[in-house]
């Protein structure tokens, strides 16, 4: 068997099974960081229980933009489309690519936040949801690319590693920035 799985059509049920599991269950013990994250912002969330209705949105969000990154650059890797020499290139666009897509969907979901929430957990969800698609998005397109540097097929890790680090950063910028724009107004 070659260092990537290359044949997933003919790749016996084990083999196919041993390229992926120990990504998978570092994963799992890899999601504490999440957890903690929200515990460290407990009194934050006590105070503004409307928050924990958009965590899900907000954390999906980042994940799907930088799974969808994560599985462009691995696609691009693995044609030639790009070389790793093109990173630096390639973040300069991401970001781009990112901001806007974080700006509609924060557009998308700032109606909801003022009708659920009001307009101050509103806004904390509008630029949440922008920095966490950046963030998530960057994190996509920068994986296959150390993957690759570290000779790890990129096309096993990629997804799963780019959710599991999306969302506990996420987590940290959502309860971050509705602790510094939500606290002042409660003292």
């Amino acid at each position: 068997m070659s260092k990537f799985l290359t044949n997933v059509r003919d790749a016996s049920i084990l083999m196919l099974y041993r390229s992926r599991i120990f990504c998978l269950v570092v994963l799992v013990f890899g999601n504490i960081f999440s957890g903690a994250g929200i515990a460290y912002f407990e009194d934050t969330i006590a105070a503004y229980v409307a928050l924990v209705f958009f965590l899900p949105l907000l954390i999906d969000s980042g994940g799907n933009a930088g799974s969808q990154a994560a599985t462009l650059m691995v696609r691009a890797l693995a044609t030639g489309d790009v070389k790793m020499a093109d990173w630096g290139w390639m973040l300069g666009r991401e970001v781009a690519v990112a901001a806007l897509l974080g700006l509609t969907m924060a557009i998308a979901v700032s109606a909801i936040g003022v009708i659920r929430a009001g307009p101050e957990i509103a806004l904390v969800v509008s630029l949440s949801m922008v920095i966490i698609v950046i963030v998530g998005s960057l994190i996509g397109m920068t994986l296959p690319f150390i993957l690759t540097r570290l000779n790890l097929d990129p096309a096993t890790a990629s997804a799963p590693l780019v959710t599991s680090i999306a969302d506990a950063t996420g987590v940290i910028i959502y309860f971050a920035l509705a602790t510094a724009f939500l606290f002042p107004a409660v003292q």
